[in-house]
């Protein structure tokens, strides 16, 4: 038992210090790129109200989320497999399964991002219906949207909108190594759709998501807030008529609201309260939407 205890531990440490380059990197990347391009122009990224809020999920939710995908999916080989030995499930992790895992990786991957995001897309609207807005609104919270918040999500919110994603294509046979392969992107992308930039991204905004548009997604319901839901393709919210786009004008206020804790251990207990969006009649945005 000690010895799990120190390897987890020793994970951990890897994990942060992993982070502590990217973050850099991508801070001193955004600083500069929005000074010139701002979406809207004030206050930079590092004078943001909440940062330390945001740098706390920086940290905790890739730990949450890489225990999280790892036990689900050693349940998940072992229930759908009968893989019950400890090599056994070392080696299903390590090297996938079935035909899928023979692919080149550049064909596991492009799999992975157009399957998992169709996941994705569907599985984030139905954050933000009433049911499930509670534990979404943590990461609509953010009145000063900047890369650094890219991040900022429960929990729950991880779990179900992406975590479960991920486990799905892996169980059905891509490569643990995807996701490795995939992190940087993952983790550049995410940043880049939060950064504080005004870019449209011209002829490819159908293509790939970009600031602009999820800006518009954590703009108020009769705006964009319940719109732009793809996470990687806009196409798909084209497909399914919740793209949002308009011509020569720029996103400019975001949050949601009800009030929601500035401390990171208050957003954690946030969906459980009593006086929550709930309980303050708080509608979720697309409830608001289609009850206009």
């Amino acid at each position: 038992m000690l010895a799990e205890i120190v390897a987890v531990i020793d994970s951990i440490g890897l994990t942060v210090m992993r982070l502590l380059p990217v973050l850099l990197i991508l801070g001193a990347v955004f600083a500069v790129l929005s000074y010139f391009w701002a979406c809207n122009p004030g206050r930079p990224w590092w004078c943001k109200r909440e940062l330390v809020t945001d740098l706390v999920y920086w940290f905790v939710i890739p730990l949450f989320a890489r225990y999280a995908r790892i036990g689900l999916l050693v349940m998940g080989a072992a229930w759908l497999f009968g893989i019950n030995t400890p090599q056994g499930l070392i080696e299903f992790y390590d090297n996938g399964h079935g035909p899928l895992a023979q692919l080149p990786m550049w064909a596991q991957a492009a799999i992975f991002l157009i399957a998992s995001d169709f996941i994705m897309y569907w599985l984030h609207r139905a954050f933000h219906r009433p049911t499930m807005w509670r534990y979404h609104a943590v990461h609509h919270s953010s009145e000063d949207l900047d890369w650094i918040s890219a991040a900022r999500f429960h929990p729950i919110n991880i779990f179900f909108g992406s975590v479960l994603a991920d486990v799905v294509m892996l169980l059905a046979g891509i490569s643990p190594h995807v996701l490795v392969f995939l992190g940087p992107f993952t983790i550049a992308h995410s940043a880049f759709v939060h950064a504080n930039l005004n870019w449209t991204l011209g002829p490819f905004k159908y293509l790939i998501a970009g600031p602009v548009f999820h800006r518009w997604h954590h703009t108020a319901a009769d705006l964009g807030g319940d719109r732009n839901f793809a996470s990687t393709f806009p196409v798909l919210d084209l497909m399914f008529g919740t793209y949002y786009m308009p011509k020569d004008k720029m996103p400019d206020a975001y949050g949601v609201s009800d009030p929601i804790p500035a401390s990171f251990m208050g957003q954690m207990a946030y969906p459980f309260r009593r006086s929550g969006s709930e309980a303050a009649g708080v509608r979720s945005p697309e409830a608001q939407t289609s009850a206009r």
